[in-house]
């Protein structure tokens, strides 16, 4: 498996960085970036460190980091494309490479502390991580001067993409607030449903509903407090917080060991933990949960996004003892983990991207976070679902939850021979989980 991970993330190589999968995803991919740089990073560092610099060449001015970098203008087979997203009516978005308006999880900070940890006394990382620590800071801060409307340590999405959990049911009430005149939307064509099973992607409603959210961006130059005041759909997501804290962490850390200033990371760190667990904590399900800011309530449902808060340790011990309580419960009801959504919710859907199926990289995180609060039995069992599912499925995009369904079909979901996927096998079978 190690052997065959290794050769995806190489097969997949594209002058700089790596692609997610082919024909599927032709470009460069924020959070895909990072996992692919954690897990290939422990074999070949040099290649690591290109990916993410070719990640940062497409830092805005204000910080941003977009969620996807258009390296080729020729390569056609992607919607939305560069041309799409004209993300130069921001005049802080860079000319080249293009790339999209809107931002993913933050990850890059923990993806650091995680290399710095395995290659500690290698100079060409101590190098690097002196070079990129301030572009990584310079987009903690984009976030918390753009995107923290409120003041008070949590920032807003305005398109579920920027989640990176683009279908999950927890946007459908949202979304399905905004009203469409579909004749106003410009024309455009699906590309992932002509290479995909069109069941195992999101809906034409709500892929109008996402080109109507970006259009929505490009009107107001993709500028987050101008967004604030005007986006129908404006959540805080708890699962993209956790991570933001996990990342502030990581760079504390590592900027205490180099002797950078890292005062202003822990004012908004200090900030962000203690709001964290008052906006999101929702004690009926027993799980952290998403904030909707234009109806000014939780989005209460159980999903994948709440056990991302033990890996940025914002949980408390009973809080995290809940969340692994269930997990194993999931586990006895003959589920792979983790689902990453309510398996007994009528929204649950084991096959339709994340409305259900399991997610590598996901696992990666909730299997970090259940053994820094001690769960180990639950974090190993988190790991070992997902090597099964690999090695009897292959290193697709995402996976079948429901066991006894796996046992009828001989292949996963989405994209083969996936980046991720085969990231987080080597990031499995080299740690001590």
């Amino acid at each position: 498996m190690e052997e065959r991970a290794i050769n995806i993330i190489q097969n997949n190589w594209r002058n700089g960085f790596t692609i997610p999968t082919s024909k599927l995803y032709p470009f460069q991919w924020l959070w895909d970036s990072g996992f692919v740089a954690l897990g290939n990073g422990i074999h070949n560092l040099p290649q690591a460190i290109e990916e993410i610099n070719k990640m940062f060449s497409g830092q805005w001015a204000n910080g941003m980091l977009p969620h996807i970098l258009f390296h080729s203008e020729l390569e056609k087979t992607y919607f939305p494309n560069y041309d799409f997203w004209n993300s130069n009516v921001n005049p802080g978005a860079p000319l080249y490479p293009k790339s999209s308006g809107i931002t993913q999880p933050p990850v890059f900070g923990f993806v650091l502390k995680s290399l710095h940890d395995i290659h500690r006394n290698s100079e060409e990382l101590k190098g690097f991580i002196k070079d990129i620590f301030p572009k990584v800071k310079a987009y903690h801060k984009f976030l918390y001067s753009y995107r923290d409307h409120k003041k008070e340590g949590l920032f807003y999405i305005y398109h579920p993409w920027e989640s990176g959990r683009d279908n999950s049911p927890i946007w459908d009430e949202s979304m399905n607030r905004i009203v469409i005149d579909k004749q106003s939307l410009p024309a455009y064509t699906r590309r992932d449903t002509q290479l995909m099973n069109a069941a195992e992607r999101p809906t034409t409603d709500q892929y109008d509903r996402y080109v109507y959210l970006l259009e929505l961006g490009k009107r107001y130059k993709y500028d987050g407090k101008e967004i604030a005041e005007q986006s129908p759909f404006l959540v805080q997501d708890c699962m993209m917080n956790a991570i933001l804290i996990k990342s502030n962490d990581s760079l504390i850390q590592i900027g205490k060991e180099y002797g950078f200033d890292t005062k202003e990371i822990e004012e908004w760190q200090a900030q962000s933990k203690g709001s964290f667990n008052d906006k999101f904590w929702n004690d009926n399900l027993q799980s952290f949960v998403s904030y909707d800011c234009r109806s000014e309530e939780q989005i209460e449902h159980k999903e994948i996004g709440g056990f991302i808060s033990m890996f940025g340790e914002c949980a408390t011990k009973s809080q995290a003892k809940s969340m692994a309580d269930y997990l194993n419960q999931l586990h006895d009801k003959g589920y792979y983990l983790c689902p990453s959504f309510d398996v007994d919710s009528p929204l649950f859907d084991s096959k339709r991207y994340w409305r259900g199926p399991i997610w590598p990289q996901m696992n990666w995180m909730i299997a970090s976070g259940l053994q820094a609060y001690g769960f180990d039995h639950i974090a190993s069992i988190v790991k070992s679902d997902l090597l099964e599912l690999v090695e009897k499925l292959g290193f697709y995009e995402y996976f079948e939850s429901n066991k006894h369904t796996v046992q009828k079909i001989n292949k996963g979901y989405g994209g083969d021979n996936f980046s991720w996927t085969a990231s987080t096998v080597l990031s499995f079978l080299n740690s001590d989980l």
